[in-house]
């Protein structure tokens, strides 16, 4: 793409300049790689979809609902040939965290040179396991879809589970750049928006928008369920709010008490400034410091309508943003980073290569974000960056 005057919206979206997976492995078919699996087959040309699980009926429903084209137990000697057959592009670790470091080790054994990725809730471990394991660990890029159902397993699993959530992916310094575009179209395929995080900050902002929210989520259940003995019918007066607050508590406890030793230290850190928090609307309670609640009441309400509600894009508001990468080793790994600290949602991103040694970063964000701040951040990191707005064909 050089000296486009005006884009195709279809091309924008779709990425048709960005090869597509044309055969995937999904390792664990679950609610979130169930729901992959099942979002990929929707597409209108769906890729072949492997898929791998320890559970015999796991392996049976999925079949049966067509959510993958073929489909193994981990000891099935065709897994092996999957891996070897040189037919797979891309490798989705749906598994939890302490199941990766023996699958990493099947994967550098065989003869898969790939993609891999993962959709796990913590990357501190994964990500050492990969960089110490993996032949080619650049090729590794950890991604985490934040979206779920408090309905576990395949049986929660279904197509449209990513439409309009956030998947982060986390590249780094040495991440192929060409391997980034392609996953990004994957996942913005999937009908979700990509942002990218450091892996270094990945687990302390997560356990604050998720860990920490369903441990208190599940707090909140046990402290009406202590006092449902002593007042029946106390469940049936919950309304909507306890409902709202509490769904969460639902999700696995065995998968949610993994996740939470995986990420111990952020979370215990996060538990505790909560507790002081919640120290400190008790004292102004037990002392009936109205001004003081009020104002902690008045703070929270109004940092809870700042959060977006389901946002859209507008077609007619699409910016492309323009970035020369010949002296910038990392650069994907630092723009994107740029653009999810401020806001801004990559919908397309490609890489024009003017010369063997210089390219130009091309991304076209939508209607959100601060796209001021963006280009402060690139300019005092050492970006040349030009912006302009993208006028899509009649």
């Amino acid at each position: 793409m050089t000296d486009r005057e005006e884009v195709n919206e279809t091309e924008i979206v779709d990425g048709s300049a960005i090869k597509p997976f044309a055969s995937i492995l999904v390792i664990g078919i679950g609610l979130i790689g169930g729901s992959i699996a099942a979002a990929l087959k929707a597409l209108p040309e769906p890729p072949k979809v492997y898929g791998v699980d320890v559970d015999k009926q796991t392996v049976t429903v999925a079949l049966e609902k067509s959510f993958v084209d073929e489909v193994a137990v981990p000891n099935d000697q065709r897994v092996d040939a999957w891996l070897d057959s040189g037919e797979i592009e891309l490798i989705i670790l749906a598994i939890p965290v302490s199941g990766a470091e023996e699958w990493l080790e099947r994967i550098r054994r065989s003869g898969f040179d790939g993609i891999i990725t993962d959709v796990a809730s913590t990357k501190g471990v994964l990500c050492a396991q990969a960089d110490g394991i993996l032949k080619d660990p650049q090729l590794f890029i950890p991604g985490h879809p934040m979206a779920g159902s408090e309905v576990n397993g395949l049986e929660g699993a279904r197509a449209n589970l990513f439409q309009g959530a956030h998947w982060i992916l986390c590249p780094d310094n040495d991440t192929d750049p060409d391997a980034y575009l392609r996953l990004h179209e994957f996942v913005t395929s999937l009908g979700a928006r990509t942002i990218s995080v450091p892996r270094s900050e990945h687990d302390s902002v997560v356990a604050v928008v998720s860990h920490v929210p369903h441990m208190v989520a599940s707090a909140l259940v046990q402290l009406a369920g202590d006092h449902a003995d002593k007042s029946q019918g106390l469940f049936r007066l919950a309304a909507g709010g306890f409902k709202d607050t509490t769904r969460i508590a639902a999700g696995s406890a065995e998968l949610w008490c993994g996740i939470a030793l995986d990420n111990k230290q952020a979370l215990a850190a996060g538990l505790e400034e909560l507790q002081g928090i919640l120290n400190g609307l008790e004292q102004s309670i037990r002392a009936e410091d109205r001004r003081g609640l009020t104002k902690m009441l008045e703070n929270a309400a109004e940092l809870r309508r700042a959060i977006p509600a389901n946002w859209v894009p507008s077609s007619e508001r699409l910016v492309e943003v323009r970035i020369p990468m010949s002296n910038h080793s990392g650069a994907i790994a630092q723009v994107t980073g740029f653009a999810g600290k401020v806001g801004c949602n990559i919908q397309s991103i490609d890489i024009d290569h003017i010369t063997e040694d210089t390219a130009i970063l091309e991304l076209i964000l939508t209607d959100e974000g601060d796209f001021g701040g963006l280009t402060s951040l690139l300019l005092d990191n050492g970006f040349d960056v030009s912006i302009r707005p993208l006028v899509p064909k009649e």
